[in-house]
């Protein structure tokens, strides 16, 4: 077979929010086949079988058929390739460890023209998996090599590089549970929930109520302990020692053996444990001044290691350590026994999706200092039989939760208290955690801001605990609370920056501070802060992520959610008022009125469902959007007496019309007339009859008072000047998630 040319990738765009495909971030791809329209997968000789052999679990994709195989039953039948390769980008992601079920692939009018679409958390990661995706199918296509472990490992190391770690994944995946909205603020594990003035902030397993004060104090040891010993927590006796003699003066004062120390240190870096002679302590000593600015001598407390998450007051994980230990064959290495019997271990990894830490003594200055003690060093054989220890602590990971004595609770949760943080791990020495530590000698050793949760997510051994949930709980401690503000989203062509702008100013005038965001500008309250167009995604984050914003209204054009997606997950009020401004689409494909209300769609799809769509009735195209709300409909229209405003209030249903004396408020026969609503202001233009009922119908969606309403018609005025009034900067808008 003559090899076939490469299919084209014509565009990618990254659809951050709800879009045309689906609720959630999505990368798109718009391919040309080229010559491989006239050659659907059953027309390329051995295409199937190299694909099933390089990615097995192709097997398992159920596809529009709807069932294990479905997918293999379509490459079997006949399927083209833009299809195939939504399959393969989706696979590769699965293996990389990032889940993904979500993928489409639709013809355009264009012949061998397709957009192709999968779910993407994040857009490097997805762009990855779509490189290296389009490189297999190639290679399939074509019968040519391909190394599928490398191309995931690729797809991998961009997750590793790009997505939030596993412990901040935990908590926006609980928050996500509870329908609370996340919003990622930086490269990193820096992540919102909820959004403007009911949101919280976390930073892994640190959060905006986690004080700044009780972290300096978890990282002053000798501080630390003497604040627990004054509230009754046993912690072991301690000495700062400035020099190794004054550590080894220390050790003499409080009985040997002893532990050597940072006085600032974390993760265990720099700990020397069970010391008993002055050249050991001598030794631990400056390894320990390496890693910190002073070091602390304390009594060495015999027993297992444990840490134990305390969350709000609460022990909510705990998990205990064992010491690492190889045994000689009289031939083997340290080094090689430590590879062969502890690292060969799959729990064991460099990455943070290993319970357990691969040790490698080049790297680890207590694991060689603990082997000298013995006598031993990397390159030595130790004899046959011979255990030796490697690690004294640390592979903290085994979870003992339901083993905890409460009096070991109460006080490990004090120790978190009189710190000062809401979340901490409490690490503790016990010879059994499930006694109190006054009956075995145990003591709290250190206290732990910003504590990791992968030992509770995924223990080496025992059942993993739900960390992430009762981080999420303590921010939102009532359940009903889901951080949200009310949203109004206004989708369509006419006059739509009005009508955000008057609901936004209904709203205002009912107390709460209220933000815009339209084609006149981003507004706060009444104050223009931006004059440029700000309908794109970035400028409707900027809303979102005001801790002063109460409530928030948006414009969205079609162009907007063809080209960013929604910027937000959900909505309480969305309105579509017309199907205008088809011409100016082409670019993306779509070319009528049926097109278009596919695209406005997505404003209905995302509403609340105890929320409202407020739907212009005098085009019935845009009324059949009602089945498609998951909460109630409001319809509008200038003439009550519409079919389908009759067959709505027929039902129940709310709507809002014109009559000769003003405009009328009904459900099902009930009736409400607002009069005199014009804005009264002299250089104040009139309001369009279709522009003021849907506002008014916005605003009565959102349960605000007939009168109320009223008053903010009449006081609706001209567009404030910008703020500051001169020299503000414009905004430039960046290119990284247009169109390629």
């Amino acid at each position: 077979m003559d090899p076939k040319s490469d299919i084209q990738l014509l565009r990618i765009n990254y659809l951050r929010g709800p879009n045309l495909w689906t609720y959630r971030s999505a990368l798109e791809t718009w391919l040309d086949l080229g010559e491989l329209e006239d050659h659907p997968s059953n027309r390329l000789p051995g295409l199937n079988q190299r694909l099933c052999a390089w990615l097995p679990a192709l097997a398992e994709h159920h596809c529009g058929v709807g069932e294990r195989g479905g997918f293999l039953q379509r490459l079997n039948e006949g399927t083209w390739c833009g299809h195939v390769l939504e399959h393969v980008v989706i696979e590769l992601l699965n293996l990389a460890g990032m889940p993904t079920g979500f993928g489409q692939t639709r013809s355009t009018s264009r012949r061998g023209v397709y957009r192709m679409v999968f779910r993407a958390r994040d857009e490097q990661v997805a762009r990855t998996a779509l490189a290296q995706g389009h490189r297999l199918l190639m290679s399939a296509i074509n019968d040519a090599p391909f190394d599928v472990p490398a191309a995931v490992a690729a797809v991998r190391d961009k997750l590793d590089e790009c997505y939030l770690g596993p412990s901040t994944a935990a908590i926006v995946a609980a928050a996500t549970d509870r329908r609370i909205p996340h919003i990622r603020l930086n490269d990193g594990n820096l992540v919102q929930l909820g959004h403007g003035k009911r949101q919280r902030r976390i930073w892994t397993a640190e959060t905006d109520l986690t004080s700044a004060i009780a972290e300096g104090i978890a990282a002053d040891k000798d501080l630390t302990k003497r604040l627990l010993a004054s509230v009754g927590v046993p912690v072991p006796e301690g000495q700062v020692a400035h020099s190794p003699a004054e550590a080894w003066e220390a050790a003499q004062d409080i009985g040997l053996p002893v532990v050597v120390k940072p006085r600032d240190g974390n993760h265990g870096r720099g700990v020397t444990l069970d010391l008993g002679t002055q050249a050991e302590i001598e030794t631990a000593w400056a390894l320990a001044r390496h890693h910190g600015r002073e070091v602390v001598v304390e009594r060495y407390v015999r027993g297992d290691e444990h840490r134990l998450l305390v969350v709000g007051g609460e022990v909510v994980a705990a998990a205990r350590g064992e010491a690492a230990w190889v045994t000689g064959d009289g031939r083997s290495t340290v080094r090689a026994l430590i590879d062969d019997q502890l690292n060969r271990d799959p729990r064991r990894g460099t990455s943070e999706d290993h319970p357990l830490s691969r040790i490698v003594i080049e790297e680890d200055d207590v694991v060689r200092a603990d082997l000298e003690r013995l006598g031993l060093g990397a390159d030595s054989i130790p004899a046959a039989g011979r255990r030796v220890l490697i690690q004294r602590n640390g592979n903290v990971a085994i979870d003992c939760t339901g083993e905890v004595h409460p009096e070991v609770a109460h006080l490990v949760a004090l120790a978190a208290r009189t710190v000062g943080l809401d979340i901490a791990g409490i690490d503790l020495v016990a010879e059994d955690i499930g006694r109190p530590l006054h009956e075995q000698g145990g003591a709290v050793i250190e206290v732990n801001a910003g504590p990791g949760l992968l030992m509770h997510l995924r223990p080496a051994e025992g059942q993993p605990q739900p960390v992430g949930r009762a981080i999420v709980d303590h921010l939102f401690p009532d359940h009903d609370d889901n951080g949200r503000i009310p949203i109004v989203g206004v989708a369509g062509t006419r006059d739509t920056a009005r009508i955000a702008r008057l609901v936004a100013w209904v709203m205002q005038l009912g107390g709460r501070h209220v933000g815009v965001a339209c084609r006149d500008g981003l507004y706060l309250d009444r104050r223009l802060v931006d004059p440029e167009d700000c309908t794109d995604w970035d400028a409707g984050r900027r809303l979102l992520v005001n801790r002063t914003v109460e409530a928030a209204v948006f414009e969205n054009g079609a162009a907007a959610i063809l080209r960013d997606g929604l910027p937000y997950d959900r909505c309480t009020v969305g309105i579509v008022t017309d199907l205008g401004g088809v011409e100016a689409l082409a670019g993306h494909d779509v070319h009528d009125a049926d097109q278009l209300l596919k695209v406005l769609r997505t404003q209905v799809d995302v509403v609340l469902p105890d929320g409202v769509a407020v739907l212009h009735a005098a085009d019935a195209r845009i009324a059949g959007l009602a089945s498609l709300c998951d909460g109630s409909v409001l319809l509008y229209a200038a003439d009550g007496a519409s079919p389908e405003i009759a067959r709505h209030r027929a039902a129940g249903g709310r709507a809002v019309f014109l009559r000769d004396d003003g405009c009328v408020l009904c459900e099902g026969s009930s009736e409400t007339l607002l009069q005199r609503l014009q804005p009264l202001a002299a250089d104040a233009e009139p309001l369009e009859p279709e522009t003021l009922l849907a506002a008014v119908a916005a605003a009565w969606a959102l349960g605000i008072d007939a009168d109320l309403i009223a008053a903010g018609v009449q006081t609706f005025g001209p567009v404030a000047a910008p703020y500051p009034a001169a020299g503000m900067p414009r905004r430039v808008p960046t290119d990284d998630r247009k169109n390629d």
